[in-house]
């Protein structure tokens, strides 16, 4: 959440340390062939960083680099490549920035190119469309390709069976892991994982802790913005790190006192002094007007006070899962089967209840993201189910991820007044 003209931000330690953690990843890719390192590309929901660390092995995810680019502002030149390539106007824009990234020379943002990837790992959980990108990534890098297939919860119970856990760890034990130690030239040791869980774990236990202080009144973060930068670390390439741990240690020791001094969330304008509406959010934030979006909220007073999208990467605060060192590759099998992507409509939709109720949130607020099919499709039942169950109003806008053609300020921020004015509406009605 670091912005140069505001002191304030700059100055706290978790965001400093995250910040130099990003860039020295950033360094290890782009220098990976004078390192004698491998690289992997990979998504976040569902990633296995802990088994890619043991291979020492560096990661990079295609996702967080298009949205870097679409908030320094460069995706929209990329999208339009792309789209000149002859790739769909309804292709996911994510995929469209990667290919027009790579059409510009695959600069990482340290302004070196990038390396062609060793491996392509992908973990199925949900999104078809990451099994059209991988396709187009694998015809590009003519590396090889090694797939994860993660059982999909269709059946509405929501339950991870015995089987469905199995085949995920014939899996890594038949495939995936051989294919690892093949391309890397490293010895599989379950030990290595095993400690690295043990760092997941711990990073986990910290960050739930940071998400679940929303539920106080005030909140002393922002569980949809702020969210962002909070889950960025253990949702990427530092998951089983020791930095990740100290990044988390430092940022529970921060939203502590945040929350011992009765304050409020930061925004990129300072303190959120005074909180009159609290929300629930479905879907991911746009990222080309990610700091204009956030503004609309934070001048009405409006704090989200729990997201879909801080769940995205793992669903650790709403149903306790933490990777297991004692059962390390049941415990990545039982991760990838709970990522919210992976996760049904009526399971997504009872969760966006329950946590309206858990977080005393004034209603849910989707952003239907126009290419995330993922995402968008059945957002409106869900919208409408949750009125039901919660007794609350819901609201509905729609942006996209990094195509700047389809954010309009003006008429986000109408609707987003209109539902606000509903809120008050209710509050003198009760």
């Amino acid at each position: 959440m670091s912005n140069d003209n505001n002191p304030e931000i700059v100055k706290d330690a978790s965001m400093l340390k995250q910040k130099a953690m990003i860039a020295g990843n950033y360094e290890k890719l782009t220098n990976a062939k004078e390192l004698g390192l491998k690289t992997t590309s990979t998504f976040v929901p569902g990633n296995v960083n802990e088994l890619i660390q043991c291979f020492d092995m560096v990661n990079n995810l295609p996702e967080i680099n298009a949205l870097g680019n679409a908030m320094r502002k460069q995706s929209g030149a990329m999208i339009t490549d792309a789209e000149k390539m002859g790739h769909s106007e309804d292709v996911c824009t994510y995929v469209k920035a990667d290919i027009g990234m790579m059409a510009k020379g695959n600069l990482a943002p340290n302004g070196k190119p990038m390396p062609n990837p060793d491996m392509l790992m992908l973990s199925y959980t949900g999104c078809y469309t990451f099994l059209k990108w991988f396709e187009l990534l694998r015809e590009q890098y003519k590396c090889p390709t090694v797939m994860l297939h993660v059982p999909y919860q269709g059946d509405g119970k929501g339950e991870v069976t015995k089987s469905m856990r199995d085949y995920v760890v014939k899996q890594l034990k038949e495939e995936v892991i051989p294919t690892m130690e093949k391309i890397s030239s490293v010895k599989f040791d379950i030990d290595k994982l095993r400690e690295m869980m043990v760092r997941s774990a711990k990073a986990e236990d910290d960050l739930v802790w940071v998400l679940q202080t929303a539920k106080n009144k005030p909140t002393p973060i922002d569980g949809y913005f702020g969210a962002v930068y909070y889950i960025g670390p253990i949702f990427s390439a530092f998951r089983g790190t020791e930095d990740a741990v100290e990044y988390y240690q430092l940022l529970r020791q921060e939203i502590k006192e945040r929350l011992d001094k009765g304050m409020g969330p930061l925004t990129p304008d300072g303190e959120l002094k005074e909180e009159k509406y609290r929300l629930v959010v479905e879907g991911p934030p746009n990222w080309t007007n990610f700091r204009e979006f956030w503004k609309m909220f934070y001048e009405e007073g409006a704090v989200c006070v729990a997201s879909s999208y801080s769940k995205v990467g793992g669903v650790y605060d709403y149903d306790g899962f933490r990777h297991d060192p004692q059962n390390p590759l049941e415990s990545i099998a039982d991760y990838c089967l709970g990522c919210y992507t992976n996760r049904n409509l009526p399971e997504r939709t009872k969760m966006m209840a329950d946590l309206i109720e858990d977080y005393q949130a004034d209603g849910l607020l989707i952003n239907s993201i126009k290419s995330c099919n993922s995402f968008a499709a059945g957002e409106l039942l869900m919208l409408r189910e949750v009125e039901n169950l919660s007794g609350k109003p819901g609201a509905f806008i729609e942006t996209d991820l990094v195509d700047p053609r389809y954010f309009s300020p003006a008429n986000v921020k109408n609707r987003l007044e209109s539902y606000f004015q509903m809120i008050e509406q209710k509050r003198q009605a009760a």
